[in-house]
């Protein structure tokens, strides 16, 4: 088709020359209407006149590109315009009048595709040689016509759509209300907003589609033969639209990109963005550097996964499967230009590195993907580079703010997974010691262990446990070093230096960075000992943050696993301590830990031993899912491998590690059979034990592991209905003629036929009783197995008629009692009976008495308690010591002296006390006996079991019990530790059941034990109070709160409070007063106020106005010393962050100096309504103050200037401490006192400047006025982090950050040191981190 006729549609003849020129000289800004008649013709042409007109150009355009007549042909193509008087100014304003009519955000479909059809013949026009000299270039129009796909285009064009709209396709298209965008995220330019979005159907968008293939494929065809080597604005613009059109459509298959590419086969518009990105890089377009710049700064946010638009700070997106195929392709792209491109290209690589490491976000998902692109494009580079982008992760890994540090980490690991490069290959040798796996691991990844952020903490240690499980030896052996035990590793990362890059805590996550090389500065370095980290391992177990926690276990496991740490009792216990963990999703990681550690060490005792401890309490767990998990434990190990016994058979791995388990739990481990049972009690509800379960356990009770079948068979046999009673009664016979059972079996076989009594007949029966009475009466029988052969006789007798059931008891128990009782008398009435007392028989006697007398309370005479009694006489000189302070109702008439031992008169007391049990009377005469020997007793085990015996007591007696509470309750300051231990856990278990009340000094002697000198009972008494007895009480802490001050100062004069009776002893064992013991005091004070609601908080301070300083005020209470001492301590108590109400302060400051990531906080609503709540409790807070505090601070400041009272600095400082929050208002507070008002302004300006020096100090961790606006730091270059120039958007640089401050890096070291410690020191800290 000839070129002139392919013309006509356009009406270029009838084109006013006037309108022409307007158009010129607006410069193609703006449209321009013509007249109607031409505007309508001009309209309604359709795309295929356009199609016509391109192929004919386009034909001219090959044809040119032969090697003969190039020139004759172009000179015809203008020639031929000239000859037909076709004005190519006039050509060109006609095309632009489409381009711009397309490009209108109301323009419907023909427009649109008119306008995109006008492009691609413009800019097929601008190739033609000659275009130039005939002026068609237009620098706007050109850049107008580049940029048609993103106006034409409809955006969201997937959501918004009508389905198959036939209607849309004609000239107009259905308009509807604009999309409301809530996405805070999602930033509109202003011009936008309001606009009107139309609907197309698929036939449209086909329709568009084309024209913007026809469209790219002129851009590509003009970078093909029109350099822009001149017109670098378009060079830069065409990056731009090829990196947006990257996500126009899906790519189908895998994407090459070879250079010379033939244009009609290149299958989708992606795939066309990447070989026009390709073409840029060419020398005619410009400086390939500069190229290489933009592409590759494009590509950061596609490799982001980002939108980045030409203004405003870049939006995530949503991480779908077409979003991440396209970062794969931009990946291969960047991996394909470097390996054609090489040493060119290397620089921008490591700047296109950096800054992926530079701008990630938080979020999980980014930073894996962000990891895994690093870990490609490293792949690419020669060792000295990798070199030197590790050496400068290694300084990026100290960066001040978290999500840096956190990546680094995920880097690591992806480096880690490489295979190593051998430090040969590198031709600096000064950065070959980057090269190494051990490198990473030491230096980057453990050096993050001591991160002040918990999450990189957590996230370190999590990642260390996984570097075991990597196939690299070095990798492992580099872990090895760090904890092995025969010396220390070298280390190349400061702690000094941890948070030194302080100066960017104010940059926002999306803050765009000019793409230059990131520089940060590197430290001096450091030693770190093996055991010093193994340490600080454990010490991370217990560590305040949850996922601190679970990564240090899970480091724990895998040190242990893999054999870095010796297989030792004290490291698994760790593991099986945090199975009672108070975060659940801890004890379900300590569960997962131990359940993996038998896994793989299935034959170590130890590993056995530790798995135990922790599953088995697990099953009483107050959670459900951890109570399940540790169930299925259980399940899957001891009760699934429960097969039939064969003794041709050999046992596999899995059945062995049962019955060791099983025989852990007879033997070492039998303090968890109360677990245990509790596990048997759930499953008997699920029917879990079948007959061939039965069956295949009653198969191993005559096998070498007999024990563990007993103990299982102790626990099923009440679920069971049929059993082999004939197998159960021949084992009971071989009991009691051997002499090798060992205690446990014999236990448990007891128990067992116990169990199956109601199904024994009557001869049987006679005949176990027989057996059951003459082994009871040799006394041979360790103390276990006579408390189990009592019970078990008691279930033989036992029947539905109760006297019957009585008389057998008093039958036989009774003569059990008898013969206990004469063996008594011969020892206890004899005066040389105790010279040769055989002390073993002695204890199995009392024991079997007591055990025995529960069961027939009639057939224990008085001459039976005075034997008993006997055993506990004192020594004569200790009974004549003390006789004088001894209550009138001792019994000391009925001692006689004896030197009976220890353990002989610990048994006695046990006896006396069941004895006790059922004899009422017995109870008011011996409580007396009991308690003064809790006071005055010397021997451990014997006021160890009168604890016990008096709490057992109140049980059943409670009213006569309750007044020598505060005697056993004297035992929480005993001087042995396992007495005041037993005290804690006995008082405890009658608070729960309310046998005890809450009355008196019980609790203030609980707070007591709360700064025990023992960390373990501290520790466990806070764990009663907390979790125990608070839910039960929750205003318990609030209750009593302001008499703990008087309490702890000893203080009496106060006339509600302290005034409960206490002897001078107790109150002595229990003071707290003084300057020695105010930490102690203070200590149990944070404790209270941590665990204080708001509304208590509120609530306290004004109780504490009215009853305290409103008494000092008034002069009610004596301004004396000790009156000055209270009245200090109120105010320093008054002055605690923890009385701050956390609705304010929970706002107020950011954890761990850091500031919060975007995508971590709140949502808005919850923010907005946190500080609407902040904003009326700091209101009422404040009307508080002002009408409850005020008056009575100018009270008491008036009187203690009169006293000249030193106090009058304590009430200051708490001023000071509670203006902080209205620094503006203070004169509004006093306006009654001018000078006190002065007075608190002034300390509130020293404060604020001391403040403002302590931040200055803190800045200096890294060059002097780092954090200072208008600081400029050497070495810095435009648009970087740390200077307060503007960003410059397109330079392609890394910011450089600061050189360190090495004295100020050790005070921030120092600091830091000592928040830790103080945070180590509270028990269970609720802030962030430190």
């Amino acid at each position: 088709m000839e070129l002139i006729p392919a013309l006509q549609f356009l009406k270029l003849k009838e084109i006013p020359q006037a309108w022409v020129d307007t158009v010129w000289d607006v410069e193609f800004t703006e449209s321009k209407p013509l007249d109607d008649p031409i505007e309508d013709d001009l309209t309604a042409t359709g795309d295929k006149s356009f199609r016509n007109l391109y192929q004919c150009l386009l034909a001219h355009a090959d044809d040119q590109q032969q090697p003969a007549g190039r020139d004759k042909v172009s000179q015809s193509i203008w020639a031929l315009l000239v000859e037909n008087g076709v004005s190519v100014k006039s050509l060109v304003a006609t095309l632009s009048f489409f381009v711009l009519a397309g490009k209108a955000k109301v323009a419907n479909i023909r427009q649109r595709v008119s306008g995109l059809h006008a492009a691609s013949l413009y800019l097929l026009l601008l190739g033609l040689p000659g275009s130039i000299a005939n002026k068609v270039l237009h620098e706007v129009l050109l850049e107008t016509c580049l940029d048609m796909t993103s106006h034409c285009w409809p955006q969201d064009s997937g959501k918004k759509r009508k389905k198959d709209n036939l209607k849309s396709s004609q000239a107009e298209g259905k308009r509807s209300k604009p999309h409301r965008k809530d996405n805070p995220e999602m930033e509109v330019d202003e011009e936008e907003e309001g606009e009107e979005e139309l609907h197309f159907s698929g036939q449209d968008l086909m329709k568009i589609r084309d024209a913007v293939v026809l469209l790219v494929q002129s851009i590509l065809r003009l970078l093909q033969t029109f350099p822009l080597k001149n017109t670098p604005q378009s060079a830069s613009n065409c990056t731009r639209i090829f990196s947006k059109l990257l996500y126009f459509e899906p790519t189908i298959g895998e994407l090459t990109f070879a250079a010379g590419q033939d244009l009609t086969k290149l299958r989708s518009v992606p795939e066309m963005a990447f070989y026009g990105l390709q073409l840029l890089f060419s020398p005619k377009h410009g400086d390939q550097k500069e190229s290489l710049r933009r592409v590759f700064h494009r590509l950061l946010y596609v490799i982001l996964m980002m939108n980045k638009g030409n203004r405003g700070r870049p939006t995530l997106l949503v991480p779908c499967q077409d979003i991440l195929t396209t970062r794969n392709q931009a990946i291969n792209f960047v991996c394909h230009i470097v390996e054609d491109l090489k040493e060119l290209a290397i620089p921008f690589l490591q700047i296109l590195l950096q800054h992926i490491c530079f701008q990630m976000v938080e979020k999980s998902e980014f930073r894996t993907h962000g990891a895994q692109a690093v870990g490609m494009l490293t792949s690419r580079m020669a060792s000295t580079d990798y070199a030197c982008f590790v050496k400068w992760l290694f300084n990026f890994s100290r960066h001040s703010k978290m999500v840096c540090r956190l990546f680094s980490v995920d880097v690591v690991m992806v480096l880690l997974e490489q295979s190593e490069r051998r430090m040969e290959e590198c031709t600096d040798m000064e950065l070959a010691h980057f090269l190494p796996h051990k490198f990473l691991i030491q230096n980057l990844l453990f050096a993050r262990r001591m991160d002040h952020s918990s999450t990189v903490q957590g996230h370190a240690l999590a990642c260390l446990a996984h570097c075991l499980e990597l196939p690299s030896f070095n990798a492992t052996r580099a872990v090895h070093n760090l904890f092995s035990a025969t010396g220390t590793q070298t280390m190349l990362e400061g702690e000094t230096t941890e948070g030194n890059l302080s100066s960017q805590q104010t940059q926002k996550i999306y803050r765009t960075l000019p793409f230059r090389t990131v520089e940060i500065s590197t430290t001096d370095s450091s030693s770190c000992d093996a055991k010093e980290n193994l340490a600080l391992l454990l010490q991370r177990v217990q560590d305040s943050k949850t996922n601190v926690r679970k990564s240090s276990l899970q480091a724990l496991k895998g040190l242990l696993k893999h054999d870095v740490i010796p297989m030792s009792w004290e490291n698994l216990a760790v593991l099986s301590e945090r199975c009672r963990d108070p975060a659940v999703s801890v004890r379900k990681k300590a569960l997962q830990c131990v359940g993996e550690l038998l896994t793989a060490k299935p034959e170590c005792r130890v590993v056995q031993k530790a798995w135990l401890q922790g599953v088995v309490p697990a099953v009483v767990d107050s959670e459900n899912s951890v109570q399940e998990k540790a169930l299925e434990a259980l399940d899957q190990v001891l009760l699934s491998q429960v097969k039939l016994y064969s003794t041709t058979r050999h046992l596999d791995a899995n059945q062995r590690l049962t019955w060791e388990l099983l025989e852990l739990l007879c033997n070492e481990c039998q303090s968890l059979s109360r677990y245990f049972s509790r596990a048997f009690t759930i499953w008997s509800k699920q029917n879990k034990f079948t007959q061939m379960f039965i069956t295949n356990l009653i198969s191993h009770t005559e096998s070498d592991h007999a024990a563990g079948a007993w103990l299982l068979l102790s626990k099923v046999v009440t679920s069971s209905s049929r059993l082999p009673y004939d197998k159960i009664l021949d084992a009971w016979d071989s009991m009691v003629s051997s002499k090798h059972v060992s205690v446990t079996t014999c236990c448990h076989i007891l128990c067992v036929m116990g169990d199956i009594a109601v199904h024994l007949t009557e001869d049987t029966k006679a005949r176990v009783v027989d057996d059951l009475m003459s082994w009871l009466k040799t006394f041979t029988l360790s103390l276990e197995v006579i408390s189990a052969a009592v019970e078990t006789l008691y279930q033989l007798g036992n029947s539905k008629d109760v006297k019957q059931t009585q008389s057998f008891l008093n039958q036989h128990c009774g003569e059990l009692v008898s013969f206990c009782e004469t063996y008594l008398a011969g020892i206890m009435l004899s005066e040389n009976g105790a010279q040769d007392l055989n002390e073993e028989l002695m204890v199995k006697h009392l024991h079997t008495l007591g055990v025995a007398s529960l069961h027939c309370p009639a057939r224990v005479g008085k001459r039976m308690v005075l034997l008993v009694e006997s055993v506990l006489t004192t020594h004569s000189d200790k009974l004549t010591d003390c006789q004088e302070e001894l209550p009138a109702s001792l019994p000391l008439s009925q001692f006689k002296a004896n030197s009976l031992s220890t353990r002989v008169r610990a048994h006695g007391v046990i006896t006396l006390g069941k004895l006790c049990l059922q004899h009422e009377e017995l109870v008011q005469k011996y409580l007396p006996v009991f308690a003064r020997e809790l006071e005055v007793g010397t021997e451990v085990a014997v006021r160890n079991n009168v604890v016990v015996i008096m709490c057992d007591l109140c049980v059943r007696y409670t009213n006569i019990v309750d007044h020598y509470i505060p005697n056993i309750s004297a035992c929480l300051r005993d001087t042995e530790a396992v007495i005041r231990e037993q005290t804690l856990i006995m008082l405890t278990n009658l608070l729960q059941e309310e046998f005890v009340k809450w009355k008196g000094s019980l609790f203030f002697r609980f707070m007591v034990a709360l700064v025990d000198p023992v960390p373990a009972i501290a520790s466990l008494c806070e764990y009663c109070l907390l979790y125990l007895l608070l839910k039960k009480n929750p205003e318990m802490f609030s209750q009593h709160f302001i008499e703990c001050i008087f309490h702890f100062n000893s203080y009496s004069k106060h006339k509600s409070y302290n005034k409960f009776p206490q002897s001078e002893r107790e109150k002595d064992r229990f003071s707290l007063k003084g300057a020695q013991h105010r930490e102690k005091r203070f200590r149990i004070y944070r404790f209270l106020l941590e665990h204080f609601t708001d509304t208590q908080r509120f609530n306290i301070t004004i109780k504490i106005n009215q009853t305290v300083l409103a008494c000092f005020a008034d002069e009610e209470l004596p301004l004396d010393a000790d009156g000055a001492e209270i009245l200090s301590e109120t105010f320093n108590i008054l002055s605690l962050k923890e009385m701050k109400l956390q609705a304010i302060s929970v706002l107020s400051g950011n954890t761990a100096g850091e500031e919060p990531e975007e995508e971590n906080m709140v949502n808005m609503a919850k923010a907005v309504l946190q500080a609407a709540q902040k904003k009326v409790v700091s209101q009422v807070q404040k009307k508080a103050f002002i009408e409850n505090s005020v008056p009575l601070i100018i009270s008491l400041k008036s009187l203690l200037e009169q006293k000249h009272s030193p106090i009058l600095r304590d009430l200051m400082a708490y001023l000071q401490v509670t203006m902080q929050d209205y620094p503006n208002e203070v004169k509004e507070f006093f306006s009654g006192d001018e000078q006190l008002a002065a007075e608190v302004e002034f300390a509130l300006k020293t404060a604020e400047k001391d403040r403002e020096m302590e931040k200055q100090m803190d800045n200096c961790s890294l060059a002097g006025d780092a954090k200072t606006p208008t600081a400029q730091v050497q070495g810095s270059v435009p648009g970087s982090p740390v200077s307060s120039r503007p960003l410059i958007p397109f330079c392609f640089a890394t910011p450089q950050l600061p050189h360190p401050n090495p004295l100020s890096s050790r005070l921030a070291h120092i600091d830091r040191s000592r928040q830790e410690e103080h945070t180590k020191s509270i028990a269970l800290e609720r802030t962030g981190t430190i």
